[in-house]
């Protein structure tokens, strides 16, 4: 038993000495903490003109001439100076509002029509519209159909018309719009919408029932897609609309900087606050849904 024991010690003691010690904390997770640093660096590049912009909003105009971040004194008077600036401000803003979600709406409305269509229902010369569809593209068509788009809403009668916007904004986005839906419902098995057939469904049962359900997700995407276009067009709003009262933010953002006279930095700052600040707050609501519905989708599958 002596010799057995002596025997086994320096077995024991070699194989403590030769084990690899464990690598350390920062080693196992050092990929996982290079994304993060990588996330948050891009995140700082896109929070910090947002940041720069509200602090700005509400410093005061000795603040606003030094270099300092951080203001001295709080001054919350420039959003009531846009206010009384800018008279039609309130009705702009709300032109804004009625515009997107109109668009938004329609386009979306549209898209998951011609989607659902162009996959389950499988009609001639689908492909020749798929085509047309992603060659329209592949060029500036708010520009090269500017000309044509005035002409069209002059001939409509629909020039110097807030609500006439909204036929171009819904025209322009449904390539794109359908081209999107049509790639989700290309994920929903045709053994659902057949059964759903069988059983007695028709097609709009069949899409609404079935269908819509299946694709939430890609209903977030052209929200955000269509909300993005629409809230942010200038173009096609300075061309098509005259009266300052008819316009939508964008044109009297671009008015406030350049052709109102001197304006301060805190005064533009509010300005720029006031136009993001629905946008942020749809885009708040639009992703968690768009989270909640991944959620959803991992669960059911």
């Amino acid at each position: 038993m002596t010799v057995e024991a002596v025997h086994r010690g320096p077995i024991a003691s070699g194989s403590i000495a030769g084990s690899t010690p464990a690598p350390g904390w920062f080693k196992q997770n050092r990929s996982a903490i290079v994304r993060h640093a990588v996330i948050n660096f891009f995140m700082l590049i896109i929070l910090a003109p947002l940041a720069w912009v509200l602090v700005m909003s509400v410093k005061s105009l000795p603040d606003a001439m030094r270099g300092d971040f951080w203001p001295r004194t709080f001054d919350f008077t420039h959003y009531t100076y846009v206010f009384e600036r800018i008279a039609t401000l309130p009705v702009n803003l709300f032109n804004s509002i009625y515009v997107t979600a109109a668009t938004v709406l329609i386009t979306t409305f549209c898209a998951v029509l011609a989607g659902y269509a162009l996959v389950h229902l499988r009609p001639r010369g689908a492909g020749l519209v798929v085509t047309a569809l992603l060659v329209s593209l592949y060029f500036p068509v708010r520009v090269v159909s500017l000309i044509s788009i005035y002409e069209t809403q002059h001939w409509l009668g629909l020039i110097n018309s807030t609500s006439g916007l909204i036929l171009p904004y819904v025209t322009l986005q449904l390539a794109i719009s359908i081209l999107i839906m049509r790639s989700m419902f290309q994920l929903v098995p045709h053994e659902l919408i057949e059964a759903a057939r069988i059983d007695g469904a028709g097609h709009w049962r069949t899409l609404w029932t079935v269908g819509v359900p299946m694709v939430r997700n890609g209903l977030v995407v052209i929200f955000i897609v269509n909300f993005v276009a629409a809230w942010g067009e200038y173009l096609l709003c300075l061309t098509l609309v005259d009266d300052e009262a008819k316009r939508t933010m964008p044109v009297v953002l671009a008015a406030a900087q350049g052709g109102q006279g001197y304006w301060a930095w805190p005064n533009l700052a509010a300005v720029y606050v006031i136009v993001v600040t629905p946008g942020i707050l749809a885009f708040s609501f639009a992703q968690r849904l768009f989270f909640k519905g991944l959620a959803e989708g991992v669960v059911k599958g």
